[in-house]
């Protein structure tokens, strides 16, 4: 509860409240998470506001400013995990969601990681360093997508065999996942006839989304786009991701659509499918 003249404690006290070491105090103080005075010897913090940050709100008066993408791809790049989640921790105090995280931070520092590595700025061996931390951030953030109660219809999501890249279906599920969608996520290297499996099995299948990152993959995805349009799948295949230029290479594929190149354009195409399926015809 806020009272109109809190009860201050030092760093040292607010790290035995909290639970945690005085250097994560001083980290939340410089880094504008916990708002601090400076007296005669010492820094100290309001105890409710220490209340609000345990309970997961952002104290009072407090809204540190959002993280860098390039700040993000300095730790990935070094294969700094905690320096890495520092950041992601960093920017949910200054109150952005895990979506907000994915979208504004995560997906842009990646996309820098790969232009620099296009460019030969980066090594091979600095990119995949990134990608492991990146992966691992990713599992960490995964939990907090989840949403209870009846999901809005099913999604099934996968690349294709021969493709490696796995972090753009695994963010894009998770987004999905906060949409209230109920997610089939096949990962990498899916043969054709997962996906036909997979969606014939899904309750209220809204669309399957095949995606493609790299070039020289165009023969399977049209194998398994062909196999889902024999088998009678009544949901939209969309097909999409960075070697998918645009919808006419998507309907070059036999795709019913594209759902773009970004997660931002899928997350637009499964929203538009929801909303016509459920205003009917």
């Amino acid at each position: 509860m806020t009272v109109s003249d809190p009860e201050r404690v030092s760093l040292k006290e607010a790290a035995a409240r909290l639970g945690v070491h005085y250097m994560t105090v001083y980290h939340y103080v410089r880094t504008g998470r916990l708002a601090a005075r400076r007296g005669a010897a010492t820094w100290s913090v309001a105890v409710d506001d220490l209340e609000a940050l345990r309970a997961g709100e952002v104290p009072r008066g407090v809204r540190p400013p959002v993280p860098r993408p390039s700040r993000l791809v300095d730790r990935l790049v070094a294969g700094d995990e905690g320096g890495a989640w520092r950041v992601v921790e960093d920017a949910m105090a200054s109150g952005r969601d895990p979506a907000a995280v994915y979208l504004e931070i995560l997906i842009p520092a990646l996309r820098l990681i790969g232009e620099r590595w296009e460019c030969g700025e980066l090594s091979v061996a600095g990119e995949h360093r990134a990608s492991v931390v990146a992966a691992r951030l990713v599992g960490r953030l995964g939990p907090r997508f989840v949403r209870r109660g009846r999901h809005r219809g099913a999604v099934v999501l996968g690349a294709v065999a021969g493709e490696r890249h796995a972090l753009p279906g695994a963010i894009l599920a998770d987004l999905l996942r906060g949409r209230g969608f109920e997610v089939l996520d096949l990962g990498v290297g899916t043969p054709a006839a997962s996906f036909v499996e997979t969606a014939r099995t899904a309750d209220r299948l809204v669309a399957v989304l095949i995606g493609a990152t790299s070039a020289g993959y165009e023969a399977s995805v049209s194998e398994a786009i062909d196999l889902l349009h024999r088998a009678e799948i009544s949901a939209s295949v969309l097909v999409g991701g960075g070697a998918v230029p645009g919808a006419d290479e998507a309907r070059r594929l036999g795709a019913d659509g594209w759902s773009g190149s970004t997660a931002r354009d899928a997350l637009a195409s499964v929203e538009r499918l929801a909303r016509e399926a459920t205003s009917g015809p």
